[in-house]
């Protein structure tokens, strides 16, 4: 059963969707992935948006630039967690769509991850998820500890080789 909706507003948003997705995968979560404009095709995205909830899906990652209604707009019909990933853009930056994402009116609140955030993204809808899940609880957890332990053996490589070799290795 599909547990998580991914929808951005145009392809050129799919690089940084696509890490959300692979995280998904990684923890074995089901989803669903589709392209749809909150502007240019309003009546698709509320047809979708609306039958979110009946699909399963518990939580939804909306990933939008500029303007980024899209997370919004999600929020303010889908009854359950949306994350919002603010997409970088070439006129300002991402924080155009940062902004846009966490300003929200009361009522409708949209969680919302760093610029181009798609694998914190794919994270903070497992632990969404895990909340009800034992299981995947237990995969976010070995995931958190396979990463210190990533941490540690970079920091003893650091240590055994030094700064310069280490740089000149990466």
């Amino acid at each position: 059963m599909v547990k998580v909706g991914i929808v951005m507003g145009s392809d050129s948003d799919m690089p940084v969707m696509a890490k959300a997705a692979e995280i998904l995968e990684k923890f074995g979560i089901a989803y669903e992935m589709t392209i749809i404009s909150a502007h240019r095709e309003p009546d698709i995205f509320f047809e979708w948006a609306k039958a979110a909830e009946g699909k399963g899906i518990k939580v939804i990652i909306a990933g939008a630039g500029k303007a980024a209604h899209l997370p919004g707009m999600c929020a303010a019909i889908f009854p359950m967690p949306v994350i919002g990933i603010p997409m970088k853009t070439s006129d300002l930056g991402g924080v155009d769509s940062l902004y846009s994402i966490v300003q929200m009116p009361t009522g409708i609140p949209v969680a919302t991850v760093a610029i181009n955030g798609g694998a914190n993204a794919g994270i903070l809808a497992a632990e969404i998820l895990a909340t009800a899940d034992e299981e995947l609880l237990k995969k976010l957890k070995n995931f958190k500890e396979e990463m210190k332990c990533d941490v540690v053996k970079k920091a003893e490589k650091l240590d055994r080789i030094g700064y310069q070799e280490y740089l000149a290795q990466k």
